[in-house]
Protein backbone atom coordinates (compact mmCIF):
# COMPACT_ATOMS: atom_id res chain seq x y z
CA UNK A 1 0.00 0.00 0.00
CA UNK A 2 1.48 3.48 -1.21
CA UNK A 3 2.09 6.12 1.61
CA UNK A 4 -0.23 8.52 0.26
CA UNK A 5 -3.12 6.21 0.88
CA UNK A 6 -1.89 4.84 3.69
CA UNK A 7 -1.80 8.70 5.17
CA UNK A 8 -5.44 9.59 3.65
CA UNK A 9 -6.46 6.54 5.81
CA UNK A 10 -5.13 7.81 8.73
CA UNK A 11 -6.75 11.11 8.24
CA UNK A 12 -10.03 9.99 7.76
CA UNK A 13 -9.57 7.93 11.26
CA UNK A 14 -8.30 10.96 12.67
CA UNK A 15 -11.64 13.04 11.28
CA UNK A 16 -13.80 10.30 12.53
CA UNK A 17 -11.97 10.15 16.05
CA UNK A 18 -12.10 13.97 16.51
CA UNK A 19 -15.88 14.36 15.23
CA UNK A 20 -16.90 10.81 17.53
CA UNK A 21 -14.30 12.22 20.83
CA UNK A 22 -14.61 8.25 22.47
CA UNK A 23 -11.02 8.85 22.70
CA UNK A 24 -9.64 11.79 24.21
CA UNK A 25 -8.09 14.39 21.29
CA UNK A 26 -4.79 14.33 22.00
CA UNK A 27 -4.81 10.44 22.36
CA UNK A 28 -6.08 10.06 18.77
CA UNK A 29 -3.61 12.85 17.90
CA UNK A 30 -0.57 10.62 18.94
CA UNK A 31 -2.04 7.62 17.71
CA UNK A 32 -2.01 8.69 14.28
CA UNK A 33 1.64 9.99 15.16
CA UNK A 34 2.73 6.48 15.60
CA UNK A 35 0.86 4.54 13.01
CA UNK A 36 2.37 7.21 10.49
CA UNK A 37 5.79 5.29 11.98
CA UNK A 38 5.18 1.93 12.51
CA UNK A 39 3.61 1.96 8.84
CA UNK A 40 6.70 4.08 7.59
CA UNK A 41 5.26 6.81 6.41
CA UNK A 42 7.74 8.91 8.50
CA UNK A 43 10.95 8.49 10.59
CA UNK A 44 10.46 8.54 14.17
CA UNK A 45 12.48 11.62 14.33
CA UNK A 46 10.18 13.42 12.25
CA UNK A 47 6.83 12.34 13.20
CA UNK A 48 8.15 13.47 16.94
CA UNK A 49 9.71 16.60 15.74
CA UNK A 50 7.06 18.51 16.96
CA UNK A 51 8.24 18.09 20.62
CA UNK A 52 11.44 20.72 20.32
CA UNK A 53 8.36 22.84 17.55
CA UNK A 54 9.38 26.56 19.16
CA UNK A 55 5.60 27.03 19.25
CA UNK A 56 5.26 24.13 21.56
CA UNK A 57 7.39 25.47 23.36
CA UNK A 58 5.90 28.97 22.89
CA UNK A 59 2.59 27.27 24.52
CA UNK A 60 4.04 25.99 27.57
CA UNK A 61 5.69 28.95 28.47
CA UNK A 62 2.13 31.24 27.78
CA UNK A 63 0.47 28.41 30.28
CA UNK A 64 2.31 28.71 32.80
CA UNK A 65 2.06 33.37 32.65
CA UNK A 66 -1.29 32.67 32.27
CA UNK A 67 -1.93 30.81 35.13
CA UNK A 68 -0.38 32.85 37.30
CA UNK A 69 -2.62 35.37 36.23
CA UNK A 70 -5.46 33.27 36.81
CA UNK A 71 -4.11 31.87 40.27
CA UNK A 72 -2.98 34.66 41.99
CA UNK A 73 -6.96 36.12 41.23
CA UNK A 74 -5.84 39.26 39.62
CA UNK A 75 -8.00 37.90 36.17
CA UNK A 76 -10.94 37.96 38.58
CA UNK A 77 -9.73 41.33 40.12
CA UNK A 78 -9.72 42.92 36.38
CA UNK A 79 -13.11 41.28 35.21
CA UNK A 80 -14.91 42.48 37.95
CA UNK A 81 -13.77 45.84 37.55
CA UNK A 82 -14.93 45.98 34.05
CA UNK A 83 -18.39 44.24 34.42
CA UNK A 84 -18.88 46.69 37.79
CA UNK A 85 -20.18 49.85 35.86
CA UNK A 86 -22.53 47.83 33.44
CA UNK A 87 -25.90 48.94 34.89
CA UNK A 88 -28.20 47.19 32.27
CA UNK A 89 -28.24 43.64 30.84
CA UNK A 90 -26.97 45.13 26.94
CA UNK A 91 -24.61 47.08 28.94
CA UNK A 92 -23.08 43.94 30.99
CA UNK A 93 -22.87 41.75 27.74
CA UNK A 94 -21.10 44.66 25.96
CA UNK A 95 -18.66 44.57 29.11
CA UNK A 96 -18.28 41.16 29.29
CA UNK A 97 -17.72 41.04 25.53
CA UNK A 98 -14.78 43.08 25.16
CA UNK A 99 -13.07 42.15 28.56
CA UNK A 100 -13.19 38.58 27.91
CA UNK A 101 -12.42 39.09 23.93
CA UNK A 102 -9.36 41.10 24.63
CA UNK A 103 -8.11 38.87 27.72
CA UNK A 104 -8.83 35.62 25.01
CA UNK A 105 -6.13 37.38 23.01
CA UNK A 106 -3.39 36.81 24.96
CA UNK A 107 -4.51 34.19 27.35
CA UNK A 108 -5.91 30.57 27.20
CA UNK A 109 -10.15 31.26 26.16
CA UNK A 110 -10.47 28.50 28.04
CA UNK A 111 -9.19 29.61 31.08
CA UNK A 112 -10.62 33.20 30.64
CA UNK A 113 -14.19 31.57 29.98
CA UNK A 114 -13.46 29.37 33.29
CA UNK A 115 -12.35 32.48 35.49
CA UNK A 116 -15.08 34.87 34.24
CA UNK A 117 -17.47 32.29 34.52
CA UNK A 118 -17.56 32.78 38.35
CA UNK A 119 -17.83 36.29 37.98
CA UNK A 120 -20.90 36.44 36.22
CA UNK A 121 -22.80 33.89 38.66
CA UNK A 122 -22.02 36.56 41.42
CA UNK A 123 -22.91 39.66 39.36
CA UNK A 124 -26.26 37.43 38.01
CA UNK A 125 -27.61 36.88 41.58
CA UNK A 126 -26.76 40.17 42.70
CA UNK A 127 -28.35 41.92 39.81
CA UNK A 128 -31.28 39.47 39.11
CA UNK A 129 -30.03 39.20 35.59
CA UNK A 130 -30.85 35.40 33.90
CA UNK A 131 -27.20 33.66 33.66
CA UNK A 132 -29.04 32.43 30.23
CA UNK A 133 -28.20 35.68 28.77
CA UNK A 134 -25.01 36.29 29.94
CA UNK A 135 -22.70 33.18 29.49
CA UNK A 136 -22.99 32.37 25.84
CA UNK A 137 -22.09 36.50 24.88
CA UNK A 138 -19.08 35.30 27.36
CA UNK A 139 -17.93 32.30 25.61
CA UNK A 140 -18.56 33.75 21.91
CA UNK A 141 -16.15 36.42 22.90
CA UNK A 142 -13.96 33.91 24.01
CA UNK A 143 -13.52 32.31 20.52
CA UNK A 144 -13.56 35.47 18.61
CA UNK A 145 -11.30 36.75 20.65
CA UNK A 146 -8.56 34.04 20.06
CA UNK A 147 -8.16 35.92 16.83
CA UNK A 148 -6.32 38.89 18.19
CA UNK A 149 -3.13 37.43 18.56
CA UNK A 150 -0.41 34.78 17.21
CA UNK A 151 -1.00 32.97 20.92
CA UNK A 152 -4.72 33.08 21.35
CA UNK A 153 -5.47 29.94 20.26
CA UNK A 154 -3.73 26.81 19.62
CA UNK A 155 -4.79 26.78 15.98
CA UNK A 156 -3.05 30.32 14.91
CA UNK A 157 -0.19 28.40 16.32
CA UNK A 158 -0.63 25.46 14.12
CA UNK A 159 -0.80 27.39 10.74
CA UNK A 160 2.33 29.57 11.88
CA UNK A 161 4.09 26.05 12.33
CA UNK A 162 3.16 25.17 9.16
CA UNK A 163 4.28 28.63 7.28
CA UNK A 164 7.53 28.30 9.29
CA UNK A 165 8.36 24.81 7.46
CA UNK A 166 7.98 26.61 4.28
CA UNK A 167 10.19 29.83 5.29
CA UNK A 168 7.14 32.66 6.00
CA UNK A 169 5.11 33.53 8.90
CA UNK A 170 2.25 35.24 10.14
CA UNK A 171 2.90 38.76 12.44
CA UNK A 172 2.23 38.29 16.32
CA UNK A 173 -1.09 40.92 15.75
CA UNK A 174 -1.42 40.00 12.31
CA UNK A 175 -4.76 37.55 13.03
CA UNK A 176 -6.06 40.83 14.62
CA UNK A 177 -6.32 42.62 10.96
CA UNK A 178 -9.88 40.57 10.17
CA UNK A 179 -10.38 39.05 13.99
CA UNK A 180 -10.60 42.14 15.61
CA UNK A 181 -13.53 43.47 12.95
CA UNK A 182 -15.30 40.19 13.32
CA UNK A 183 -15.33 40.68 17.72
CA UNK A 184 -16.74 44.18 16.98
CA UNK A 185 -18.77 43.15 14.78
CA UNK A 186 -20.13 40.16 17.12
CA UNK A 187 -19.92 42.39 20.04
CA UNK A 188 -22.31 45.09 18.14
CA UNK A 189 -24.51 42.33 16.74
CA UNK A 190 -24.77 40.52 20.26
CA UNK A 191 -25.90 44.19 21.82
CA UNK A 192 -28.96 44.23 19.35
CA UNK A 193 -30.16 41.52 17.27
CA UNK A 194 -28.22 39.04 18.96
CA UNK A 195 -29.87 39.99 22.16
CA UNK A 196 -33.40 39.37 21.33
CA UNK A 197 -32.32 35.62 20.39
CA UNK A 198 -30.46 34.98 23.48
CA UNK A 199 -32.71 32.33 25.99
CA UNK A 200 -33.89 33.18 28.97
CA UNK A 201 -34.37 30.58 31.42
CA UNK A 202 -35.50 30.47 34.78
CA UNK A 203 -31.89 30.31 36.54
CA UNK A 204 -31.34 26.79 38.24
CA UNK A 205 -29.85 25.95 41.61
CA UNK A 206 -25.88 24.79 41.11
CA UNK A 207 -25.10 21.78 42.04
CA UNK A 208 -23.00 22.16 45.26
CA UNK A 209 -19.69 19.99 43.63
CA UNK A 210 -19.58 22.20 40.46
CA UNK A 211 -16.32 24.11 40.80
CA UNK A 212 -18.65 27.45 40.12
CA UNK A 213 -20.91 27.03 42.88
CA UNK A 214 -18.81 29.47 44.45
CA UNK A 215 -16.36 31.87 43.74
CA UNK A 216 -12.67 31.35 44.77
CA UNK A 217 -11.20 33.29 47.67
CA UNK A 218 -8.35 35.35 46.60
CA UNK A 219 -8.27 37.72 49.83
CA UNK A 220 -5.02 35.81 50.85
CA UNK A 221 -3.08 36.48 48.20
CA UNK A 222 -0.46 39.03 48.71
CA UNK A 223 -1.25 41.96 46.18
CA UNK A 224 2.43 42.28 44.67
CA UNK A 225 1.65 39.07 43.55
CA UNK A 226 -1.43 40.38 41.29
CA UNK A 227 0.04 43.28 40.50
CA UNK A 228 3.18 41.65 39.46
CA UNK A 229 1.65 38.48 37.49
CA UNK A 230 -0.24 41.52 35.53
CA UNK A 231 3.31 43.44 34.68
CA UNK A 232 4.87 40.10 33.86
CA UNK A 233 2.30 38.94 31.35
CA UNK A 234 2.10 42.99 30.13
CA UNK A 235 5.97 42.90 29.29
CA UNK A 236 5.87 39.03 27.90
CA UNK A 237 3.33 39.88 25.39
CA UNK A 238 5.05 43.85 24.61
CA UNK A 239 8.32 41.32 23.93
CA UNK A 240 6.74 39.24 21.76
CA UNK A 241 5.63 42.14 19.41
CA UNK A 242 8.76 43.88 19.29
CA UNK A 243 10.34 40.34 18.49
CA UNK A 244 11.88 41.26 15.30
CA UNK A 245 13.42 44.90 16.96
CA UNK A 246 14.32 42.94 20.07
CA UNK A 247 15.88 39.73 18.29
CA UNK A 248 14.38 37.31 21.02
CA UNK A 249 12.37 34.37 19.45
CA UNK A 250 8.09 34.14 21.15
CA UNK A 251 9.15 31.65 22.85
CA UNK A 252 12.02 32.79 24.60
CA UNK A 253 10.57 35.97 25.48
CA UNK A 254 7.50 33.23 26.88
CA UNK A 255 10.05 31.44 29.16
CA UNK A 256 11.39 34.34 30.32
CA UNK A 257 8.46 35.63 32.44
CA UNK A 258 7.21 32.22 33.08
CA UNK A 259 10.50 31.64 35.01
CA UNK A 260 10.25 35.22 36.23
CA UNK A 261 6.98 34.47 38.03
CA UNK A 262 8.61 30.83 39.24
CA UNK A 263 11.46 32.59 40.50
CA UNK A 264 9.73 35.45 42.15
CA UNK A 265 7.31 33.08 44.07
CA UNK A 266 3.96 34.63 42.41
CA UNK A 267 3.48 31.00 41.51
CA UNK A 268 4.66 27.35 42.85
CA UNK A 269 7.07 25.11 40.46
CA UNK A 270 4.47 22.97 41.46
CA UNK A 271 1.44 24.67 40.05
CA UNK A 272 3.09 26.29 36.95
CA UNK A 273 4.56 22.37 35.84
CA UNK A 274 0.55 21.50 36.47
CA UNK A 275 -0.68 24.58 34.36
CA UNK A 276 1.07 22.94 31.27
CA UNK A 277 -2.26 21.38 29.33
CA UNK A 278 -0.22 18.03 27.75
CA UNK A 279 -3.22 17.65 25.84
CA UNK A 280 -3.25 20.49 23.94
CA UNK A 281 0.60 19.63 23.56
CA UNK A 282 0.24 16.02 22.40
CA UNK A 283 -2.43 17.23 19.77
CA UNK A 284 -0.24 20.16 18.66
CA UNK A 285 2.47 17.44 18.23
CA UNK A 286 0.34 14.55 16.39
CA UNK A 287 -1.38 17.08 14.26
CA UNK A 288 2.07 17.97 12.65
CA UNK A 289 2.66 15.03 12.60
CA UNK A 290 0.20 14.51 10.07
CA UNK A 291 0.45 17.48 8.57
CA UNK A 292 3.83 16.47 7.98
CA UNK A 293 2.37 13.37 6.56
CA UNK A 294 0.72 14.55 4.30
CA UNK A 295 2.61 16.52 2.78
CA UNK A 296 5.88 14.21 1.93
CA UNK A 297 3.42 11.45 0.83
CA UNK A 298 1.42 13.61 -1.47
CA UNK A 299 -1.54 12.88 -0.21
CA UNK A 300 -2.39 16.71 0.45
CA UNK A 301 -1.67 17.50 -2.53
CA UNK A 302 -3.62 14.81 -4.07
CA UNK A 303 -6.51 15.93 -1.94
CA UNK A 304 -6.24 19.83 -2.97
CA UNK A 305 -6.44 19.15 -6.79
CA UNK A 306 -9.52 17.34 -6.34
CA UNK A 307 -11.21 20.28 -4.44
CA UNK A 308 -9.52 22.58 -7.24
CA UNK A 309 -10.91 20.50 -9.88
CA UNK A 310 -14.27 20.11 -8.46
CA UNK A 311 -14.16 24.54 -8.54
CA UNK A 312 -13.38 24.00 -12.09
CA UNK A 313 -10.23 24.35 -14.51
CA UNK A 314 -9.74 28.30 -13.61
CA UNK A 315 -11.53 28.49 -10.39
CA UNK A 316 -11.87 31.80 -8.70
CA UNK A 317 -10.10 33.22 -5.69
CA UNK A 318 -12.71 34.49 -3.70
CA UNK A 319 -14.78 31.10 -4.65
CA UNK A 320 -12.31 29.19 -3.28
CA UNK A 321 -12.48 31.98 -0.27
CA UNK A 322 -15.39 31.09 0.15
CA UNK A 323 -14.80 27.42 -0.07
CA UNK A 324 -12.59 27.02 2.86
CA UNK A 325 -14.24 29.81 5.36
CA UNK A 326 -17.69 27.54 5.21
CA UNK A 327 -15.92 24.41 5.29
CA UNK A 328 -13.83 25.52 8.00
CA UNK A 329 -16.67 26.85 10.21
CA UNK A 330 -19.24 24.60 9.36
CA UNK A 331 -16.09 21.62 10.53
CA UNK A 332 -15.29 23.36 13.98
CA UNK A 333 -18.79 23.39 15.08
CA UNK A 334 -18.96 19.43 14.89
CA UNK A 335 -15.61 18.93 16.55
CA UNK A 336 -13.23 20.61 18.20
CA UNK A 337 -11.93 24.09 17.01
CA UNK A 338 -8.18 22.90 17.44
CA UNK A 339 -8.81 19.89 15.48
CA UNK A 340 -10.57 21.46 12.69
CA UNK A 341 -7.26 23.63 12.44
CA UNK A 342 -5.27 21.11 12.78
CA UNK A 343 -7.07 18.83 9.83
CA UNK A 344 -7.22 21.86 7.54
CA UNK A 345 -4.32 23.75 7.76
CA UNK A 346 -2.10 21.06 5.61
CA UNK A 347 -4.76 20.35 3.49
CA UNK A 348 -4.91 24.19 2.65
CA UNK A 349 -1.39 24.40 2.64
CA UNK A 350 -1.68 22.03 -0.25
CA UNK A 351 -4.66 23.84 -2.00
CA UNK A 352 -2.23 26.77 -2.09
CA UNK A 353 0.51 25.36 -3.76
CA UNK A 354 -1.30 23.50 -6.34
CA UNK A 355 -3.15 27.45 -7.57
CA UNK A 356 0.03 28.81 -7.03
CA UNK A 357 -1.71 31.33 -4.41
CA UNK A 358 0.01 32.98 -1.46
CA UNK A 359 0.07 30.65 1.52
CA UNK A 360 -0.50 32.77 4.38
CA UNK A 361 -3.88 33.98 2.51
CA UNK A 362 -5.35 30.52 2.38
CA UNK A 363 -3.85 29.97 6.25
CA UNK A 364 -5.23 33.20 7.72
CA UNK A 365 -8.90 32.17 5.92
CA UNK A 366 -8.48 28.32 7.42
CA UNK A 367 -7.96 29.77 10.70
CA UNK A 368 -10.40 32.61 10.78
CA UNK A 369 -13.23 30.21 9.79
CA UNK A 370 -12.05 27.70 11.94
CA UNK A 371 -12.73 29.72 14.91
CA UNK A 372 -16.33 30.40 14.40
CA UNK A 373 -17.38 27.74 16.65
CA UNK A 374 -20.26 29.08 17.57
CA UNK A 375 -23.88 28.15 17.10
CA UNK A 376 -23.56 24.40 19.31
CA UNK A 377 -22.13 23.04 22.74
CA UNK A 378 -19.47 21.29 21.59
CA UNK A 379 -17.16 23.54 18.81
CA UNK A 380 -15.29 24.35 21.77
CA UNK A 381 -14.62 23.83 25.42
CA UNK A 382 -15.76 26.64 26.75
CA UNK A 383 -19.11 26.13 24.88
CA UNK A 384 -19.64 22.81 27.02
CA UNK A 385 -18.83 24.52 30.29
CA UNK A 386 -21.69 27.11 30.08
CA UNK A 387 -24.30 24.48 29.33
CA UNK A 388 -25.64 23.30 31.99
CA UNK A 389 -24.84 26.84 34.47
CA UNK A 390 -27.43 28.47 31.77
CA UNK A 391 -29.87 25.81 31.50
CA UNK A 392 -29.32 25.73 27.67
CA UNK A 393 -30.44 23.43 25.08
CA UNK A 394 -28.79 22.39 21.99
CA UNK A 395 -30.71 24.97 20.07
CA UNK A 396 -30.37 27.78 22.51
CA UNK A 397 -26.76 27.40 21.24
CA UNK A 398 -27.89 26.88 17.30
CA UNK A 399 -30.25 30.02 17.20
CA UNK A 400 -27.70 32.30 18.89
CA UNK A 401 -24.74 31.51 17.08
CA UNK A 402 -25.97 30.42 13.19
CA UNK A 403 -26.66 34.20 12.76
CA UNK A 404 -23.06 35.16 14.47
CA UNK A 405 -21.39 32.98 12.09
CA UNK A 406 -23.14 34.50 8.98
CA UNK A 407 -21.97 38.11 10.42
CA UNK A 408 -18.39 36.27 10.63
CA UNK A 409 -18.50 35.02 7.70
CA UNK A 410 -19.68 38.41 5.68
CA UNK A 411 -17.17 40.41 7.53
CA UNK A 412 -14.26 38.18 7.13
CA UNK A 413 -15.53 37.60 2.82
CA UNK A 414 -14.93 41.66 2.69
CA UNK A 415 -11.68 41.99 4.85
CA UNK A 416 -10.26 38.85 3.57
CA UNK A 417 -9.70 39.56 -0.31
CA UNK A 418 -8.44 42.98 0.81
CA UNK A 419 -5.85 42.35 3.54
CA UNK A 420 -4.87 38.82 2.28
CA UNK A 421 -5.53 38.61 -1.20
CA UNK A 422 -4.68 35.39 -2.75
CA UNK A 423 -2.70 36.48 -5.47
CA UNK A 424 -1.02 39.33 -4.19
Amino acid sequence: MSSSIITLLFLVFAVVMFAWEKLPLSITAMTVAIGLTLTGVLEPKDAFSGFVDGNVLLFMGMFIVGAAFFDTGMAQKVGGLVTKFAKTERQLIVAVMTITGLMSGVLSNTGTAAVLIPVLIGISAKSGFARSKLMIPLVLAAAMGGNLSLIGAPGNMIAQSALEEIGLKFGFFEYAKVGLPILMAGILFMATIGYKLLPNHKDQELDSDSVFAKQDDYSNVPEWKQYLSLIILVLTVLAMIFEDQLGVKLYVSAWIGALSLIISGVISEKKAMKSIDMHTIFLFVGSLALAKALDQSGAGAFIADTIVDTLGSNPSPFLLLIVVLVLSAVMTNFMSNTATTALLVPISLSIANSMGADPRAVLMATVIGGSMAYATPIGMPANTMVYGIGGYKFRDYVKAGSPLILVSLVVAAILLPILFPFYP
